[in-house]
């Protein structure tokens, strides 16, 4: 469908019937698949043949939603994956391994940040963390000979800054490597980092893409562009046989545009199982039929809650890329000129008192540690994931104690603006 435009492939991507067939994408909801021969099952584990035999590994439902995404992300390739956290390990871990080094934004969510700094360091992978604001000259200096793969968020979780895919992808590609790139909250309708030299693209289909707090997933999109043979030496998984497999060198056989997440199929799916289920994938698609409407409404109602906060007395600085005052707001214009997401993060007055207060009045907003949901959810990380920290932690963290983030939905933009207003009311 690639004629098609974004919103026809929202819709219709990934999944055509055939005569006869049934109109909704079918759920598959099988561990296994019957053959009429071991021969012709053992075409599919020697990579000889295309097909399903167990479910861990990959299924039907999943195939046909992983198809759509990289229909809209502009990719040759894709997989569904457990978790968005599973997305992101599976990523990096494809194409590295012991002895590897990951150049990484240092703005990124939390979670991914312990999985660089923390978990893979224990197998061996080494990080050097860089600002999203770092000059060209700092990031060439965080490269090392075994640097393996750049990794960013477009924009970051909560820190909502952007991140500049052009020179993180030039300067990726100058050595040799390729760019990962987490597009959770712009989402392929509002930024496809593939057209800007990104080369792999994850999400956590949790969010926007689900769009309705249903079902937890996570999403691997392969732009068919890096060329694994050009830099065979940094990347022996992909280019040398694979003695797991029978000797198949997946660069060779499958190409630059299935290399990637044919490995990662076979290879990292086998071994961890980190599957998306079959009914998860659905609810997924369901949640991507509308996503090219519903885009849209969670920029405008972050926009006008982000406006209404910056002009509050009680508070001090709001955290928005849609506004002129923000300093990601020129890099935002160039990436998402159609805006990013929902999320505004902003910080109060009078510190965690005025936070506790504040979010004690909230009514239409609820406190959840979600984001990126048809319905508004909001968070004080002081007192609830980071409620463990001092206040010189958290400084030291970069969590302000009157930090708040929001998470606009779907609802009126008045209504949000009205329930903000009179929690507002209730900071003294």
């Amino acid at each position: 469908m690639s004629e098609y435009k974004m919103n026809t492939k929202c819709v219709q991507g990934g999944y055509q019937p055939g005569n006869g067939e049934p109109r909704q994408i079918p759920i598959i909801q099988s561990t296994t698949f019957r053959y009429e021969t071991s021969e012709d099952m053992g075409k599919l584990f020697d990579l000889e043949a295309s097909g399903y035999f167990y479910t861990r590994l990959q299924n039907p439902t999943n195939d046909y939603v992983a198809a759509k995404i990289a229909e809209l992300e502009g990719g040759t390739a894709a997989m569904l994956t457990s978790s968005g956290q599973a997305a992101n390990f599976f990523a990096l871990f494809n194409i590295c391994e012991c002895g590897s080094h990951i150049v990484a934004s240092s703005s990124i969510y939390g979670g991914t940040f312990n999985l660089i700094s923390v978990t893979m360091a224990k197998m061996g992978i080494e990080v050097t963390f860089v600002s999203p604001d770092c000059t060209k000259e700092e990031l060439n200096a965080a490269f090392k000979d075994n640097t393996r793969a750049v990794f960013g968020e477009t924009i970051a979780n909560p820190a909502l800054t952007v991140f500049d895919i052009e020179k993180f992808a030039k300067a990726a590609h100058e050595h040799g490597v390729p760019l990962i790139v987490d597009n959770t909250f712009p989402t392929p309708i509002n930024c496809r980092p593939i057209e800007w030299g990104a080369d792999i693209v994850t999400h956590s289909t949790t969010k926007y893409m689900d769009g309705h707090g249903a079902a937890v997933g996570g999403a691997i999109v392969d732009s068919g562009n890096f060329d694994w043979m050009a830099h065979a030496e940094k990347f022996p998984g992909l280019c040398t046989p694979d003695d797991s497999y029978h000797g198949v060198t997946y660069a060779e056989k499958f190409g630059k545009e299935g290399a990637f997440i044919t490995k990662c199929t076979s290879q990292l799916m086998r071994d961890f199982g980190c599957i998306q289920s079959p009914q998860n994938a659905f609810i997924l698609n369901l949640g991507l039929e509308s996503l090219h409407v519903r885009m849209p409404r969670h920029v405008e109602n972050g926009q006008a809650v982000a406006e209404f906060l910056q002009g509050h007395d009680k508070v001090l600085k709001v955290n928005y890329p849609g506004l002129k005052s923000d300093p990601y707001y020129e890099v935002a214009q160039k990436y998402l000129p159609n805006g990013g997401c929902g999320v505004v993060s902003f910080e109060l007055k009078g510190g965690k008192p005025a936070a506790e207060a504040f979010m004690k009045e909230l009514k239409l907003a609820a406190i959840e540690t979600h984001v990126a949901d048809a319905r508004t959810c909001c968070l004080n990380p002081a007192t609830s994931t980071h409620r463990q920290m001092t206040e010189e932690q958290l400084i030291e963290a970069g969590i302000p104690a009157g930090l708040i983030r929001i998470s606009c939905g779907l609802e009126d933009k008045e209504d949000l603006i009205a329930d903000l207003a009179q929690a507002l009311d209730a900071v003294k």
